[in-house]
């Protein structure tokens, strides 16, 4: 076992060669958008996140289902086939899957994916003075809420969703493909199996990576913290928000789970004075497939966010990494 759950990373790693590894997560969960197909894709999604977060790439899956025993059928055909859009546009294979009857509906899937062992990224390993990248605006939590309350607009809705649906497997492939292993730093030539010095592509060395899902923010920075032993800033203005988010939080639109993550890890947190309470609150929120963050040295955030860019996907550079401290987290603004 590389990878366990030590340190709360995003799936387990699991050694089969010198040469390949095994990752592996699950994960499942009620609908949060009325339409099937969609929640198909969220949930799918999300599921799949995991495996790109240690840098993997998924091959099998395996659905989960739990539906009402006298359920419309074609309703579950359109989640299935949802979630299956996504696990084609991902490449990996639904191989089966298992389902049972429940009076609520569930869904979502057992991924598996493939890993060089020396090239998992995990959440333990930021080092003072790396800048935090994140790849995703948060907001997906509060906005599900309103969405099921009925007070959500239709332009945070299409945002939100457009959020759930799009894969982090541009942003993993652009960062897997830059990065160096241990023991070469940007711009050394790597060498190939005969030898010879390959093109110096790498151009940036991850230090820790991880992916903020149900946690929040904040509770998926403070895993990453206490497995590095170090503290992190965050400059709340720099963090992207979508479209609603504060507006559904200002309303109330508050999630059971941004209730429990503030209650459990809020007292690590130290605020600069000034900050809007609904600020502090989706810092919180717990998000659907969001985003990747992302802990590396100053001059190599430059070089990834500039390469994130070019291929389309939102990076922003939204704190630091400090020698750890009290508190051990800060927000500024």
């Amino acid at each position: 076992m590389l990878v366990g759950f030590d340190h709360a990373d995003d799936a387990g790693v699991y050694l089969l060669t010198p040469e390949q590894a095994l990752v592996q997560t699950v994960d499942f969960f009620t609908p949060i958008v009325d339409d099937p197909y969609t929640f198909g894709q969220i949930a799918a999604t999300n599921a799949l996140s995991d495996v790109y977060a240690m840098g993997g790439r998924p091959l099998t899956s395996l659905a989960l289902v739990c539906f009402p025993e006298k359920g419309d059928l074609e309703i579950l055909e359109r989640i299935l086939a949802g979630g299956l859009s996504k696990m084609i546009e991902a490449g990996c294979t639904v191989v089966g899957g298992h389902s049972i009857r429940d009076d609520e509906t569930k869904f979502g899937y057992s991924v598996t994916g493939v890993i060089h062992p020396k090239k998992i990224f995990a959440n333990k390993g930021a080092r003072p003075g790396d800048r935090l990248l994140f790849t995703k605006a948060l907001g997906t939590g509060v906005i599900s809420t309103a969405i099921k309350q009925g007070t959500a607009k239709q332009n945070w809705i299409d945002a939100a969703v457009k959020s759930m649906t799009t894969l982090n497997k541009t942003a993993a492939d652009v960062i897997t493909k830059g990065s160096v292993g241990p023991g070469l730093r940007p711009g050394q030539a790597e060498r190939s199996s005969a030898g010879q010095p390959r093109a110096a592509v790498p151009t940036w060395f991850v230090h820790a990576l991880t992916d903020v899902t149900g946690f929040g923010l904040i509770g998926h920075a403070r895993e990453m913290a206490l497995a590095s032993d170090v503290s992190l800033v965050f400059h709340s203005a720099k963090i992207a928000l979508l479209d609603g988010a504060l507006d559904c939080v200002r309303a109330g639109n508050i999630p059971g789970g941004l209730k429990a993550n503030r209650d459990f890890a809020e007292c690590l947190v130290e605020y600069e004075d000034g900050i809007p309470e609904e600020v502090k609150t989706i810092l919180f929120d717990p998000q659907t497939a969001g985003g990747l963050l992302i802990s590396l040295a100053p001059e190599e955030a430059a070089a990834l966010a500039r390469a994130l860019h070019a291929a389309s996907v939102s990076a922003v550079e939204i704190g630091e990494v400090l020698p750890h401290t009290k508190p051990l987290i800060r927000v500024t603004s």
